[in-house]
């Protein structure tokens, strides 16, 4: 089960919270305020208070060894940025930071930040199935819960069937079409897109499946 830290819990941050909660993963949802992490309490997997530049605090709640911090911070830059250089400086593997300007966000990857956050172009709903789901590069909402996305070819496909793959009965989506993976050769027919997969066509690592089922099944795909 994937771990992550979510530290601000203004709106973008609690909505963040419970979408991955949602979503199956553990959540340890981090604030300042008493009331803010009472109200959550019961939606995620743990709700603590503590200052979010304390690193011992982090320590002894394992934040160290969390999937992802996300830092959900609305006001206060200089905490955003005393708190990435905190959870940097303690080992977690891989921090993403909310920003409200661009030169923010620049400023918060220049001190160790992987990925900026901007509430105002992304939704926290957007955010978690990104978080929970990083083998889907798009995905487009045609239902509540339901997507067409756009996902890479793992290596575990690598030179098997559509057959073989068993996508419907493993996996639960449909496959309704694909581009070929760019080659050194980078020839049209290397790029061509198939837009009626047969049984026997043969899938390779890199090529870009168009795939539509349910969000939780969609972020069930491999990685690998």
């Amino acid at each position: 089960m994937q771990r992550f830290a979510v530290i601000g819990l203004g709106r973008f941050g609690t909505q963040l919270a419970r979408g991955l909660t949602r979503a199956g993963a553990e959540v340890v949802a981090i604030d300042k305020d008493r009331k803010i992490i009472e109200n959550i309490s019961s939606e995620v997997t743990v709700a603590v208070r503590l200052d979010s530049t304390d690193e011992d605090a982090l320590l002894a709640q394992g934040i160290d060894k969390v999937d992802v911090a996300i830092i959900g911070i609305g006001q206060g830059f200089e905490t955003s940025i005393l708190t990435t250089v905190t959870l940097k400086s303690i080992g977690v593997k891989h921090i993403c930071a909310r920003a409200e300007r661009q030169m923010h966000g620049r400023i918060l990857r220049r001190i160790g930040a992987d990925e900026i956050i901007f509430p105002e172009d992304e939704s926290a709903q957007r955010w978690a199935f990104k978080l929970m789901a990083p083998q889907i590069s798009e995905k487009l909402e045609f239902a509540p819960g339901f997507s067409l996305a756009q996902y890479t070819a793992p290596g575990s496909f690598q030179d098997k069937t559509i057959i073989e793959l068993q996508l419907r009965k493993k996996y639960r989506v449909n496959l309704i079409g694909f581009r070929r993976a760019e080659t050194k050769s980078d020839t049209k027919l290397s790029r061509q897109v198939i837009n009626v997969p047969q049984p026997d066509t043969v899938i390779h690592k890199g090529d870009l499946l168009w795939l539509v089922g349910s969000d939780e099944d969609l972020a069930s795909l491999p990685e690998k």
